[in-house]
């Protein structure tokens, strides 16, 4: 037996011999029966996978066509709703100035407006014009300022200048206004408005 000294290197430990068998990482040949298996089921996935696609595909499509013929149901529901107000605003455009009074030209367009203001609500329209409510960025579009009378009617409404309309939740148009601010009793008369 011979002795180490410091100056020899110790021999590395010989790897263990790998096991035989698939585990050991070494190719095995497989069998026509496995090959046969696997491409089944593989073109049985490919299939699936086209089919699933196609499916896909296709109920994009019909979302798309039923969302376009339920919008286009909603508009014709709302004309439906509308063509009564304007076969009668027809009637009153067409009337001989000669042999109607301006009370009866009046008192149609006001019906007609009344008409049409029943169906819009019937569809959700509603107008959006009051005056002393809180000025809302959402609800409205300022147009100018003018000054308050009282601190409570700081940035109110004071005026609408054109009317807005929304349909349920949804904004069609802001209001346009002027915002009443309060600048204080300085100078002012003591916030008399004077």
């Amino acid at each position: 037996m011979k002795r180490n000294t410091m100056n020899d290197k110790p021999e590395p430990p010989e790897p263990p011999e790998p096991p035989a068998g698939p585990e050991s990482g070494a190719l095995i040949e497989p069998s026509d029966e496995a090959v046969v298996r696997l491409e089944g089921e593989l073109a049985e996935m490919k299939d699936r996978y086209l089919r699933l696609a196609a499916e896909y595909d296709n109920f994009k499509k019909r979302s798309v066509k039923e969302r376009t013929e339920a919008w286009q149901r909603a508009q014709a529901d709302l004309v439906q709703r509308l063509v009564d107000a304007l076969d009668d605003l027809a009637r009153f455009a067409h009337v001989d100035p000669t042999q109607t009074d301006a009370k009866t030209i009046h008192d149609g367009v006001d019906m007609v407006e009344r008409k049409m203001w029943k169906a819009l609500e019937a569809a959700g329209v509603a107008r959006v014009d009051q005056v002393g409510v809180p000025f809302d960025p959402h609800m409205h579009e300022a147009v100018t300022t003018r000054p308050a009378d009282h601190p409570a009617k700081d940035h109110t409404v004071g005026a609408v200048l054109q009317p807005g309309y929304r349909m349920g939740d949804a904004l069609i148009r802001p209001a346009r206004v002027i915002v009443l601010q309060w600048q204080g009793g300085e100078g002012r008369g003591s916030g008399d408005g004077k």
